[in-house]
């Protein structure tokens, strides 16, 4: 029988490729930092001021088409 250790060890824990290119987008546009999570269907964007979360509201269509069907939700963290 496996020890979890060895089963984890190999497994790997990329992130999906939404949130790559969610985090290159803003990083490239804004040059800001943000933090993405997945909770089911949605993307949750947390930054850090009103202002980037306004900027990125605004540009939603983009980031939709990078998300595919995943509901973006912006928060402020």
């Amino acid at each position: 029988m496996d020890n979890l250790h060895d089963l984890l060890r190999l497994r790997h824990f990329d992130p999906p490729d939404e949130i790559a290119a969610i985090k290159a987008y803003v990083a490239e546009e804004f040059g800001a930092k943000v933090a993405v999570s997945m909770q089911g269907k949605t993307l949750v964007i947390t930054t850090a001021s009103a202002a980037l979360a306004n900027a990125l509201r605004l540009r939603l269509p983009a980031l939709q088409k990078v998300a595919g069907d995943k509901k973006i939700i912006l928060r402020i963290g």
